[in-house]
């Protein structure tokens, strides 16, 4: 992925603006011919001209917050016996609520619970379910296909008996739901003692993993792919390893921002959930990698010299002369610049400001 940014024009500016480099002087010593035929001042202070590899940047505000949010519907009448706290993290086959005294819970899945499973049954939901007892141990011999066999009825049982529910073979909505992954609870939106209706929320959770997402202007987007490694610099300094999960498909303003620029949505997903903190929201920081040049000529941005012809130079010092070579640049990186042009080798030594 590259992001490149016109920083030409932004450094030209802030090298006038800051009289880190005497634009105005050199000027008059290009115009004037009898200034000309006089030595160019040596600098005081000197850097080398060092051969590496350079990788720019681009940093942009996100935010840091729990995976994308679901609701949990009840699945059969009754009175809540028993609810989770808020916060609380739910793995799979962990309780998400109960009824009757009957724990609800939780499977992998994409497909929400609709109807109660049994034998020969078929589909997406069938499916599922059997991904699921082969995960938790109970589905010795069964293939992870759409239909409800014998062997799935057995697994059923093995799962129920794990539990001290009664043997039956058949599985729905009043002992399972299904979510993509783990899942956190934000709130419950019912209340101990309360009446179970089928399809009224009963949970509202997200998803147990800590992401960060920004907002990115489409031309920059254009350029990053999913995959791509990131850094994130989180509220206290620190900073960890992430990777681009996905990238959004349509660009939207934001409607609470002043800056109306339409972006889409990126989604990156963290090396090291655990190591930020247990704040449910926070701003942070991402570093997105942007051009890479390995074995290039490199010199400190400050040793630059801005040219009447509006290019840029290097003062050389060799042999305790001076002379103003004209460069080329290249990309700007960690304080350093990507600089080529005839005559310029590595370990020269080039002025900076005092």
């Amino acid at each position: 992925m590259k992001l490149r940014k016109p920083l030409l024009a932004a450094v030209a500016a802030g090298l006038l603006a800051t009289g880190c480099l005497l634009a105005a002087t050199l000027a008059s010593d290009m115009s004037d011919p009898a200034a000309r035929d006089e030595p160019v001042p040596v600098p005081t202070r000197t850097a080398s001209v060092t051969r590496q590899t350079l990788a720019d940047s681009t940093e942009v505000e996100g935010t840091l917050a729990f995976s994308s949010g679901r609701e949990l519907t009840a699945g059969a009448p009754g009175t809540f016996t028993w609810l989770p706290a808020a916060g609380s993290g739910i793995e799979r086959d962990g309780r998400l609520y109960e009824v009757d005294g009957t724990a609800v819970r939780l499977m992998y899945g994409d497909r929400p619970v609709y109807r109660t499973l049994k034998k020969g049954d078929e589909g997406e939901d069938v499916r599922q379910l059997k991904n699921n007892l082969i995960a938790l141990g109970f589905g010795s011999g069964l293939a992870a296909d759409d239909e409800f066999t014998e062997g799935t009825e057995r697994g059923v049982e093995a799962w129920q008996k794990s539990h001290g529910l009664k043997e039956t073979g058949t599985v729905g909505p009043g002992q399972i739901a299904f979510a993509p992954s783990a899942v956190r609870v934000r709130t419950a939106q019912v209340t101990l003692g309360g009446r179970s209706q089928p399809g009224a929320t009963v949970l509202t959770t997200t998803g147990s993993d800590r992401v960060v997402q920004f907002g990115l202007e489409v031309a920059k987007a254009d350029d990053l792919d999913a995959g791509d490694g990131v850094r994130v610099r989180l509220p206290d300094g620190r900073s960890v390893k992430g990777e681009v999960a996905s990238i959004g498909r349509t660009a939207e303003a934001d409607e609470r921002s002043e800056d109306r620029t339409p972006k889409v949505k990126v989604t990156v997903e963290l090396d090291g959930p655990g190591r930020t903190g247990a704040i449910d929201k926070a701003p942070v920081t991402v570093t997105l990698p942007g051009e890479r040049r390995t074995d290039v000529l490199s010199v400190p941005v400050e040793s630059l010299l801005a040219l009447e012809n509006g290019g840029f130079g290097l003062r050389v010092v060799e042999d305790g002369r001076a002379r103003d070579l004209p460069v080329r640049l290249g990309i700007f990186a960690d304080g350093r610049v990507e600089v080529s042009g005839a005559g310029l080798r590595e370990g020269m030594k080039v002025g900076v400001p005092a």
